[in-house]
């Protein structure tokens, strides 16, 4: 059976989210400005582009910026959003020559994916591996303590869009959120997210020779916590 991400991020998966929040992705990418600040005409990649809208932002900003996703629809949607060139691949395997870039972002929790966490550092160690010495990685991801408080008590479906119904719970194991969708003709998807906190996400940073340089907690850039909505790090290749 194919990994689910690659099953979910299709045709299905555009209709049901057709235009996900513009301000938020401009509030993400004004922030890793201020986290991984540096001239425009810098080389940035966005790693898990999806539909294009942190690409577009930051090309039309005067960065050469790439997007790089798995799912062959969301990279069509993304052609047509943005004029950045697009490229389609494995997170875990870039395609993109070691120390090409100046900044990779990874944003909108296009993270946790995989079922073993060496996958995860691999990740990791590969969007470091494209950075030029000094270059700079920015993750944004869901925080792992407010998603695990959220799901304590038991899940309730709720509807969605274009009649849909979703489930949120945690993993038998605890490791994982797993969003269960059914869509209005009977179809039915999963996701299911690795729970990584700070102190994990920033272990592997270290281990692929990432400095930390910055934690945020939301997109204003306030401090991490408990309860923040967002895990943001920002990391310099040593």
């Amino acid at each position: 059976m194919s990994e689910w991400f690659a099953r979910w991020f299709n045709e299905d998966y555009l209709a049901l989210y057709p235009h996900r929040d513009e301000a938020d992705a401009a509030r993400a990418v004004a922030l890793v400005e201020r986290l991984a600040p540096g001239p425009v005409g810098r080389r940035v990649l966005d790693v898990g582009c999806g539909p294009g809208r942190h690409a577009r932002l930051l090309h039309d900003a005067g960065y050469r910026v790439a997007g790089l996703d798995l799912s062959a629809p969301l990279l069509r949607t993304a052609r047509a959003a943005t004029a950045a060139p697009l490229v389609r691949g494995d997170m875990r395997r870039l395609p993109v020559r070691s120390g090409s870039m100046d900044l990779v972002v990874n944003l909108f929790t296009s993270f946790g994916y995989f079922p073993d966490d060496a996958e995860h550092a691999a990740v990791i160690a590969e969007m470091a591996r494209t950075l030029r010495p000094g270059g700079m990685l920015v993750l944004d991801f869901l925080n792992a303590a407010r998603v695990r408080a959220e799901l304590a008590a038991p899940a309730e479906e709720t509807e969605g869009p274009r009649g849909s119904r979703s489930r949120k719970a945690l993993s038998a194991d605890d490791r994982f959120v797993v969003k269960h969708i059914q869509l209005a003709d009977g179809t039915q998807h999963e996701e299911r997210v690795r729970l990584l906190g700070m102190t994990a996400l920033a272990a592997m940073f270290a281990a692929a020779g990432l400095e930390v340089t910055a934690e945020a907690g939301d997109y204003e850039g306030a401090a991490h916590h408990a309860a923040s909505p967002r895990a943001i790090l920002a990391g310099r290749r040593r």
